[in-house]
């Protein structure tokens, strides 16, 4: 072994975990608290680390710990390289006892989905698994990195997995477009594409994007709408179509729950085709062998099974 340098026959893998906890946390005495240390062993084990890995890792920023350069490279591949490690150490039990399962679970999905499952979901579970919650989060964007670093269980929506290819998933189901308006709105008369883009238009965007493909179906036609205001979500839509003339858009799956909440809605067949939505569960391969986890998933696609 050179000085000052650690042979790798020397390392301790515990270092790994210890070195996750560090780079979250930011501080010395957090993560000591966290792994049920004395803030003295844990700069011990940090002084460590910087022999192990040649860089300081943590440096002082007034009163603070920042990560260094070097640090915040290696954060995730740590986190994720100490969750796997946990799993081959920890391997999940073949039979599950969902009564006695104590679990929390955090879900990312868009309120159309919460609206259309919510209730069945929490029946289901309340009758075989009494200890066992559900934390619904919103979906501001597809990141996968909530899902890579375990901050979530699971997601539902539309696949995009460009960014995140070993993510597995399952469809849940099938889902299209549906347009909305007010009630009495002079357009259900006669629904065509002409006098469907004259009209002004709310729509519904996590991206703040004035266009979709209701643009492109029309577009082909020769054919342009006014788009005059973007809302991050379908209750949001709902309740602006419902007191205006502008024209929603939401999936069909979001007139089960959300229409039965107040009259001065109805719905439409857009004149336009648009691509089918595909609907689906998603879930890092950490979790894929998990009993719990798939007792959840099986749980929810036997929901939506019976909803679609």
């Amino acid at each position: 072994m050179q000085s000052g340098r650690l042979d790798m026959q020397d390392v301790d893998l515990n270092l790994l975990t210890a070195l996750d906890v560090l780079l979250t946390e930011c501080s010395v005495t957090k993560a000591a608290q966290r792994l049920g240390l004395s803030p003295s062993a844990m700069s011990r084990t940090l002084s460590r680390l910087r022999i192990a890995t040649g860089d300081q890792l943590l440096v002082l920023a007034g009163r603070t710990l920042v990560p260094t350069p070097y640090a915040e490279k290696l954060s995730e591949q740590v986190h994720e390289l100490a969750s796997t490690a946990r799993a081959v150490l920890q391997p999940a039990s073949g039979t599950l006892d969902v009564a006695a399962l104590e679990r929390t679970f955090t879900i990312r999905a868009n309120d159309g989905f919460v609206e259309l499952v919510g209730a069945s979901l929490m029946t289901a579970i309340s009758q075989t698994a009494p200890h066992v919650r559900i934390r619904f989060v919103s979906k501001p964007d597809k990141d996968a990195r909530p899902l890579r670093e375990g901050m979530i269980d699971l997601e539902v929506g539309v696949l995009g997995g460009a960014t995140a290819p070993e993510l597995k998933a399952r469809l849940l189901f099938r889902d299209r477009f549906v347009g909305i308006c007010r009630a009495g709105h002079p357009l259900l008369t006669r629904v065509t594409a002409k006098r469907y883009a004259g009209y002004q238009h709310v729509v519904v965007s996590r991206k703040r994007q004035f266009s979709g493909p209701v643009d492109d179906a029309l577009g082909q036609l020769g054919l342009r709408r006014t788009i005059a205001m973007v809302v991050p979500s379908y209750a949001n839509a709902l309740q602006i179509a419902r007191h205006s003339d502008l024209l929603g858009l939401v999936p069909h799956s979001y007139l089960g729950s959300a229409f039965l909440s107040g009259a001065g809605v109805q719905h439409f067949e857009l004149p336009v085709r648009t691509p089918e939505i595909k609907v689906s569960a998603i879930w890092h391969p950490r979790l894929h062998a998990d009993p719990a986890h798939r007792w959840l998933r099986d749980t929810i696609f036997a929901i939506c099974k019976k909803a679609s």
